[in-house]
């Protein structure tokens, strides 16, 4: 019970915003929280397998926003749209391999510290190479990515869950998933028993880059430009989707799906206090409190399972 958690959460949200708002449960409404969702589950998904080894990235945003502007100055060189999408995908993993190898061969004590420096320095690439305006333009295979849709359902649903198949499958059937879990479980006996610890920890960092990256493109795709500021909140948001997705920072538990919840759940928070005219400079702070209340809910779900693991082990 303790794990369907975060879907009952999510149920009885979306049940009091069907009460609330008569227009929350339309087909166009559904549609645009799915397409303000997918980069935010893009990012999610990326920043669990980071979680999943105990750390945590923080550059995911300005990563998106230097990937974005690099997109973008492809295009205005000639470059068609699988150049751009290469770029894109590229810049992130870059991003992401240079946080992961920083961390793990700079002997860093968390990765807090690179991710923080790398947030910096990516989101000032993006304003010096924009000189700090949107560049406008993308190619089309990018804008029908981000802004088209099959009648109410964008593309962009389509991509996330191909993302989330590809990565789940990867986590529970493919070794490389079982060391992120090891890892994270416990680093020095996975170290022990032969485990490549230090490349998989800078993989899971290029992995989380790469993933930016393809969020990239469906930002990019919906504003049909490259922007220096997008991603400004998808550092919180990312992390919070994870957390409230049951994921725990001390590494070793999460899972895809209960991931890509806690995104929808962020998706159903921000498009619920759009619909009630919730006052903007108050939205930052309703998911404030939303993320802290998702690291509680994170120490109150260990302590819980740990208390039912102790009785289970008292009537055996």
């Amino acid at each position: 019970m303790i794990r369907l958690g975060p879907v009952l959460i999510l149920a009885g949200l979306i049940v009091g915003m069907a009460f609330a708002s008569p227009v929350f449960l339309t087909t166009g409404n559904i549609g645009n929280v799915l397409s303000q969702t997918a980069v935010i589950a893009v990012l999610a998904v990326g920043q669990l397998l980071v979680v999943l080894t105990r750390g945590i990235d923080l550059s995911v945003g300005s990563t998106l926003a230097l990937a974005s502007v690099v997109g973008a100055i492809a295009f205005e060189h000639g470059q068609g749209g699988p150049a751009v999408i290469a770029v894109m995908l590229a810049t992130g993993a870059a991003v992401g391999f240079v946080n992961g190898a920083v961390y793990v061969w700079g002997r860093l004590p968390h990765p807090f510290i690179i991710t923080l420096a790398s947030l910096s320095i990516a989101r000032g690439l993006a304003l010096r190479l924009s000189e700090g305006q949107p560049k406008r333009g993308m190619p089309g295979v990018v804008r029908t990515i981000g802004n088209d849709s099959i009648g109410w359902l964008p593309y962009s649903t389509f991509l996330v869950a191909a993302i989330a198949v590809l990565v789940a499958l990867v986590l529970s059937r493919l070794v490389w998933g079982r060391w992120i879990y090891a890892t994270g479980g416990n680093p020095e006996a996975a170290r022990r028993t032969g485990i490549p610890v230090r490349p998989v920890l800078v993989s899971v960092y290029v992995m989380c880059g790469l993933l930016a990256g393809v969020a990239a493109i469906v930002t990019s795709g919906r504003l049909n430009a490259g922007s220096p500021t997008a991603g400004s909140l998808a550092e919180l948001d990312s992390i919070a989707a994870v957390i409230i997705g049951g994921a725990s920072f001390l590494g070793g538990r999460g899972n895809v799906a209960n991931a890509l919840v806690g995104a929808v759940m962020i998706g159903v928070i921000r498009n619920g206090m759009n619909l009630l005219n919730v006052d903007a400079f108050l939205q930052p702070i309703v998911i404030g409190v939303v993320i802290v209340l998702a690291v509680e809910s994170d120490v109150l779900r260990a302590w819980l399972e740990n208390r039912f693991r102790v009785l289970q082990a008292a009537l055996t």
